[in-house]
């Protein structure tokens, strides 16, 4: 097994914190480790037609000083996260950070994005935060997994897995949260917070579908009811300690239908563990 992995960073601390996990959860693993980072230019805007070119005083400012916090980051891994089967490369790039994420993945044939939920406070360098939850709803080319800020990796030994059941499923989507599974010897704990106490003959085929899909990991099916969607997902995470949470994020419809707008903001920006967005194949 070999694997890809894009890294966003701004260089704050909790993007440090992302990398960290990263390459903790990936310890075992050959992997290629690309860290990008997007910079912007004083007196230009993303938006604006206006771009900077290369050589263009600004620009070559902006870069430089990306590549030499690139250059601290890279001898700081070299001092605490020493492991042969793990090569760095690094990205610097004018770009906005969704852009960036969809050039890198395109360039470099990326696995999965793994990036913080907040940035840097009080500087231009604040990209993240509710960038990291439309990175889960825009990137749909690999899945894309978001550390909270000062979550540490320690082990992984439940991941959880809520569904409605009313949608099939597909191996090949659900071999991303099998494969971590395996790699972390980690167990999936299907959630289904009923809205009706029995379920439909779709959705019981569906559930069957599912085990069978899941039938080489250890898993198990529970049930909530009397309880909004988001509650009953911390109240069942917070009741057991579970280390991640993940869902498949079918063409928006996770999002805009079994979360509300406002909960997509809970789940994604306020997680108080890493949440893992799978878009359907």
């Amino acid at each position: 097994m070999e694997k890809r992995v894009l890294l966003p960073t701004d260089f704050s601390a909790n993007a440090f914190n992302a990398i960290r996990y990263a390459l903790q959860l990936y310890k075992h693993i050959t992997c290629d480790f690309y860290f990008l980072n997007v910079f912007t230019v004083n007196g230009y805007s993303i938006d604006n037609m206006m771009v900077p070119e290369p050589g263009d005083v600004g620009f070559e400012a902006s870069k430089k000083a990306s590549e030499d916090s690139f250059e601290e980051l890279m001898e700081v891994l070299d001092r605490t996260e020493q492991n042969p089967k793990h090569s760095y490369h690094t990205i610097s790039t004018y770009n906005s950070l969704l852009y960036g994420i969809k050039h890198s993945i395109a360039q470099k044939d990326i696995d999965m994005v793994i990036m913080g939920t907040k940035g840097a406070t009080g500087t231009k360098s604040v990209i993240f935060g509710t960038n990291a939850v439309a990175t889960m709803e825009e990137v749909t080319e690999c899945p894309v997994l978001t550390i909270p800020s000062g979550y540490t990796f320690s082990s992984l030994k439940e991941i959880v897995f809520p569904t409605d059941y009313k949608t099939s499923f597909k191996r090949r989507t659900l071999n991303y949260l099998i494969e971590i599974a395996k790699l972390n010897a980690a167990s999936i704990r299907i959630l289904h917070i009923e809205e009706d106490p029995n379920l439909s003959k779709t959705q019981e085929s569906n559930k069957v579908l599912l085990q069978s899909i899941l039938q080489k990991v250890d898993h198990s099916f529970h049930t909530l009811t009397n309880i909004k969607v988001h509650s009953g997902i911390g109240a069942f995470i917070e009741s057991r300690d579970s280390d991640l949470l993940a869902f498949v994020n079918r063409k928006h419809r996770f999002f805009g239908s079994m979360l509300s707008k406002p909960l997509v903001k809970e789940v994604g920006y306020h997680s108080k563990i890493p949440v893992l967005a799978i878009n359907e194949l």
